[in-house]
């Protein structure tokens, strides 16, 4: 999954892809690079980030997923409020991408309605205030717990089950601890039976993990380090900024743990 962030205070491109030009040429260059799904978002979720109106967050996105989806690009949208996506939908996603996993009560009923797929993330509070001092007993535990409750949501609101996806949000309400053993957990996670999506790419837990005050571009190393340990322990997508990294390194993996599996099975 590549992303492209259509709004300009994003933490790794802020502004870079507010335009709606400069976000079209930036999700097709993806596409052709081989990402799989492209991830368009109108409202930052970094840390702290103001919530968007539903009309800008619509004016941001639509134009774009439209473009790009009339390229034969395969759209994702990201958003948590079920008016952006449904406009989204219309104009061609076919995923949506929820940092709440549902909570806007509209939109478990639209995704079921409109056969979308949905990925359904962890976030402990909201962006504005998800990073003050979170606390958990067992991260792995309570966020595998969560993420089940809300496949429950989906399936029962009608979302077949296999297009759900489950994503333990990285970053999101956690410390570099949480997020180093949900990294090292993805496999109790993937046991469930649904795909696991993780977005490690060039967050700030690096940074805190390395000591070292790394600019976003400068994090690619340690994010294909993250995600190609999440991918042997059964994660199922990445979400990445570089997408020609991310998918060698994907690849890569997949083909260790895929050998792994058939000498074991031999």
């Amino acid at each position: 999954m590549g992303i492209v962030n259509v709004t300009p205070d994003s933490f790794s491109d802020g502004g870079r892809f507010l335009a709606h030009d400069a976000a079209i040429a930036h999700g097709l260059a993806m596409a052709a690079a081989g990402a799989d799904l492209v991830d368009v978002g109108g409202e930052s979720t970094r840390p702290g980030a103001a919530e968007v109106p539903v009309a800008e967050e619509v004016g941001r996105v639509v134009p774009v997923v439209a473009a790009l989806a009339s390229e034969g690009v395969a759209v994702s949208i990201d958003t948590s409020k079920a008016a952006v996506a449904e406009a989204a939908l219309d104009a061609g996603a076919v995923v949506v991408n929820d940092v709440t996993a549902l909570g806007d009560p509209a939109m478990a009923p639209l995704a079921a309605d409109r056969g979308a797929g949905v990925v359904l993330m962890h976030m402990l509070g909201t962006p504005r205030t998800m990073q003050r001092e979170p606390r958990y007993d067992d991260v792995v535990a309570e966020v595998r717990e969560y993420l089940l409750a809300r496949a429950a949501v989906a399936e029962a609101a009608g979302i077949d089950p296999s297009a759900v996806c489950l994503d333990p949000g990285i970053g999101f309400g956690k410390t570099l601890e949480h997020n180093l053993a949900l990294l090292a957990g993805i496999g109790g996670l993937a046991s469930a039976g649904y795909p696991v999506l993780v977005g490690a790419s060039r967050k700030s837990w690096i940074t805190l993990l390395l000591g070292e005050d790394l600019d976003p571009a400068d994090r690619d190393p340690v994010t294909v380090a993250a995600h190609t340990l999440a991918i042997a322990g059964g994660a199922a997508a990445i979400r990445v900024h570089d997408v020609v990294m991310g998918l060698r390194s994907a690849r890569t993996a997949d083909a260790i743990v895929r050998a792994s599996t058939k000498g074991r099975s031999g």
